[in-house]
């Protein structure tokens, strides 16, 4: 089985559905990335998808599409997208174990790289476990 950088929840899919079905007939899903911006030096971008990027990596939970920037990859491996509503904001929103600091009003973020050589002894361990 391959390694999906990221992963979502059910509410970000059931978000990204409606985002999809609300849009012009062409929406195929939503396209994540990372810009340079913000307090903490850099903020999550959501856009919507009608034409795929051959370049990008697709994610897909339960008929919802999300591709991810090639820019972005490293930034984003192990990375949860989720979605929330409270009483002053709604959302999508990243749980990103690459992710050192934040800006106060959560809008900007400060990203490592992933460190892919502990990924693949995490990976490779896990296989040797699961084969024992």
């Amino acid at each position: 089985m391959g390694f999906a950088v990221m992963t979502m929840t059910q509410a970000a899919a059931n978000r990204v559905k409606e985002i999809v079905a609300n849009s012009d007939a062409d929406a195929k899903g939503v396209r994540v990335g990372i810009k340079k911006g913000g307090c903490a030096g850099m903020e999550y971008t959501v856009d919507l998808v009608t034409e795929p990027n051959s370049k990008d990596d697709l994610i897909e939970w339960d008929g919802a599409k999300v591709w991810i920037e090639p820019s972005a990859v490293l930034y984003l491996l192990g990375t949860e997208m989720g979605f929330e509503t409270t009483k002053l904001r709604s959302g999508f929103i990243f749980t990103n174990p690459n992710q050192t600091s934040a800006c106060g009003c959560g809008e900007s973020v400060e990203l490592k790289p992933a460190d892919l050589a502990k990924l693949a002894a995490e990976r490779t361990g896990a296989g040797a476990a699961e084969s024992a």
